[in-house]
């Protein structure tokens, strides 16, 4: 007979207790990192036409610059797994949003290249950290039948930032015109990041962390603070595992560490984690970042004169593209859990490349006074890509890692799937404008569906029936 660790009772206290308005508070203040992904990634998008006009930037600098803010946060996940295994997951929440606001104070006060860009790598690696810490310690305070959905919900709210930035983009183009907007617009994530700093001083650390690490006492207070109702058998529980036997059975003396992810029990499922996120950044963030660059080279927006009043018009658009993320993740929250996350996440690859292959047919329309009808068409491409990707890969990739590895190494497999996913939004905004400036737009579209199709193809050479 197997027995019930102390660990594993409260965790089944935890899974079928109803949804609590303390939960939701929770949810909230994990919702910081993907908040404030999606706000920097359209904030940059938008100041970028003025950063370039200011600098007078090149192609590949201004490629670089894209790249910093994914590639701080290839480094932010990387560290940020294995560091919220070892030292919890509150200190690192509260640690990304400090360096959040001083990489944006950074950037909002640069006067060059190189300062801009370390503002931004920074940001990026803010970014990055709180992706691990956050998703791990949702799926240890959230209730199991509520854990799926509100895991999904986290990730939308991805393009709630980039509607927030959009918002702000839009009253600041249009009531401040001043080439120097952009720094505004960089200095509004700064303060967004404080914002998430003082609420979460107040939230309690993961309780299965806790426990793991042998810290009863506090795991007992996490807890009644999130099921004040079961303050009896929490404490009747974690009372009894204060002899050396039950800690010695559940709190590890070190850290499991990055390799054991590579291990036969978990390459597949590091694989299926990882694998599709790369390929699904490639695309996401390329487009995402450059879709009002994108859109001026498509001359969506080209009776617009002037660098702000142009910028202006494709923030515009871009702001209505980017609201189908937002429809696309209310979709994924209702059809991940009933249709399960590899279908959803094959469905949504496959969306992608059909989208991108919607654009290149825009793009492709001869060149005449009648070429103003493909503006319906290249709305539509977007509209789709954006559509699928967030009911598909988007939604699901962020949930696979804390489902498929156990609490010692949830934030580490996390930590991992994320960073390689940034490195894959770092290859696909560095290269974006310089496949752009050589090449074209028709043929940076071309690469983003054959990186879709890559995704699917992934997808179900890895996919596994407990991620169903």
């Amino acid at each position: 007979m197997v027995e019930i660790t102390p660990s594993q009772r409260l965790a089944s206290l935890l899974d079928d207790s109803p949804l609590k308005p303390i939960q939701g508070w929770l949810w909230v203040l994990s919702t910081g990192g993907t908040l404030l992904d999606g706000l920097v990634i359209f904030v940059l998008g938008v100041a970028m036409p003025l950063i370039i006009a200011e600098f007078h930037l090149t192609p590949d600098v201004v490629g670089l610059l894209g790249a910093s803010l994914v590639f701080g946060a290839v480094f932010g996940a990387g560290l940020g797994g294995p560091m919220a295994d070892r030292f919890g997951r509150k200190k690192l929440m509260l640690a990304d949003m400090v360096i959040i606001a001083v990489g944006a104070v950074s950037s909002a006060l640069a006067h060059g290249f190189p300062m801009l860009f370390f503002g931004q790598l920074l940001v990026g690696v803010g970014v990055g950290i709180d992706f691990t810490a956050s998703s791990s310690y949702l799926s240890e305070v959230l209730p199991k039948r509520a854990r799926g959905r509100m895991i999904v919900a986290t990730i939308a709210c991805q393009s709630v930032g980039m509607l927030l930035a959009a918002s702000i983009a839009l009253v600041l183009l249009k009531n401040v015109e001043s080439a120097q907007s952009w720094r505004f617009l960089l200095a509004a994530e700064g303060g967004i990041a404080v914002l998430f700093f003082l609420l979460r001083l107040w939230q309690p650390d993961s309780p299965h962390w806790l426990m793991i690490r042998g810290k009863f006492a506090r795991a007992a207070l996490a807890f009644n603070r999130i099921m004040p109702e079961q303050r009896e058998a929490v404490l009747q529980i974690t009372s009894s595992a204060g002899n050396q036997t039950v800690t010695n059975s559940i709190a590890p003396r070190k850290s499991l560490g990055i390799a054991v992810l590579f291990s036969r029990a978990y390459r597949g499922r590091t694989m299926l984690a990882a694998i599709p996120w790369f390929l699904m950044d490639i695309a996401t963030y390329g487009v995402g970042l450059f879709t009002p660059i994108i859109l001026g080279a498509i001359d969506v927006s080209a009776n617009k004169v002037g660098v702000i009043a142009h910028d202006f018009a494709d923030a515009k658009g871009s702001a209505f593209i980017d609201l189908f993320l937002l429809f696309g993740f209310l979709l994924g929250i209702w059809v991940v859990p009933r249709f399960g996350r590899i279908r959803m996440q094959a469905i949504g690859f496959a969306g992608m490349a059909f989208g991108m292959l919607l654009l290149m047919l825009a793009v492709s329309l001869p060149n005449s006074p009648a070429r103003l009808a493909h503006i319906p068409l290249v709305f539509a491409g977007f509209i789709l890509f954006n559509l699928l990707m967030n009911a598909g890969p988007n939604s699901t990739t962020f949930t696979l890692a804390p489902f498929l590895f156990p609490t010692q190494l949830r934030a580490t497999a996390s930590g991992f799937a994320a960073g390689f996913g940034k490195i894959g939004a770092t290859v696909g905004v560095f290269l974006l404008p310089i496949l752009q400036d050589k090449f074209g737009v028709i043929t940076v579209l071309g690469l983003m569906a054959v990186v879709s199709i890559l995704g699917l193809t992934v997808t179900l050479f890895f996919r596994r029936e407990d991620t169903e």
